[in-house]
């Protein structure tokens, strides 16, 4: 399978990364394109076996997979300036938010197989929690792309109109995790924690969230329940944190970054 990725930035530089590291897709049949050059240094430096080229689509011509992954209003320009280059038995993937499957059924053929990927930026270190829906696509070209996708974390196929909620819980969401790492580590710091010990004790204090949730299979209230003794500091803690709003906090912002 050739795949060639339109656009070597964050999103784009991570995939192509991550696909050549995971040693399941051959380099040479990986190739990433670079409109200015900008990101070749940065790529290469990850990888020498990453193949970047500066502004060069021919790529596009033999590819089986073509993944776009450029900002949304740009989607469009790109399609039709080297639409020429496509064929129609390709699959086409955006990365792109909010660039629904219509438009780029539009933007190719009527029968392109056409895919929307929500992915999040732990793609770059092959933990990304991606959401895959597509239109004019059978069951064999899903699976093509699903498999690519769980190369780089964790992948699911959903249907279309999820898209926006699940770009908010899990693409915005890693912003907010992020968010709430930082809060707590300026609480621990205010304790008298210096902020490297902080920043440790809960990156691996959420890993072993996780694990839990993840081994038991359990309800998150359910391992809460287990650490809140009665008259005991953790629920002084908790009941504090909904004091100020923390539940409705996460769910009101989770649903402002909904763009549906």
């Amino acid at each position: 399978m050739k795949i060639s990725i339109i656009g070597a930035g964050n999103m784009g530089g991570a995939i192509a990364i991550g696909l050549v590291l995971s040693k399941n897709i051959p380099s040479h049949n990986l190739t990433v394109i670079d409109n200015r050059g900008r990101n070749v240094p940065r790529l290469k430096a990850a990888s020498e076996d990453i193949n970047v080229v500066v502004d060069d689509y021919s790529s596009l011509s033999s590819a089986d997979v073509v993944i776009i992954a450029v900002k949304p209003w740009i989607v469009e320009q790109v399609l039709k300036t080297h639409g020429a280059l496509l064929n129609p038995k390709q699959l086409i993937v955006s990365v792109a938010a909010v660039v629904t499957l219509a438009q780029l059924q539009e933007w190719t053929s009527p029968r392109q197989p056409v895919f929307r990927v929500v992915p999040n930026t732990a793609i770059a270190v092959s933990q990304s929690m991606t959401y895959i829906t597509s239109q004019s696509a059978d069951k064999e070209q899903q699976d093509n792309i699903y498999r690519i996708f769980s190369l780089l974390g964790k992948a699911e196929i959903v249907d279309e109109k999820l898209i926006s909620a699940i770009t908010s819980l899990t693409s915005c969401g890693i912003a907010f995790a992020f968010r709430y790492i930082r809060a707590a580590m300026e609480g621990g710091i205010e304790m008298g924690i210096y902020p490297d010990q902080a920043k440790a004790g809960i990156l691996q204090t959420l890993r072993g969230a996780i694990e839990l949730l993840e081994a038991n299979g359990t309800h998150p209230e359910q391992e809460i329940d287990k650490v809140t003794t009665p008259g005991g500091i953790t629920i002084k803690g908790l009941n504090e944190m909904e004091h100020s709003g923390f539940t409705s906090a996460v769910i009101n912002g989770l649903k402002a970054s909904n763009t549906k």
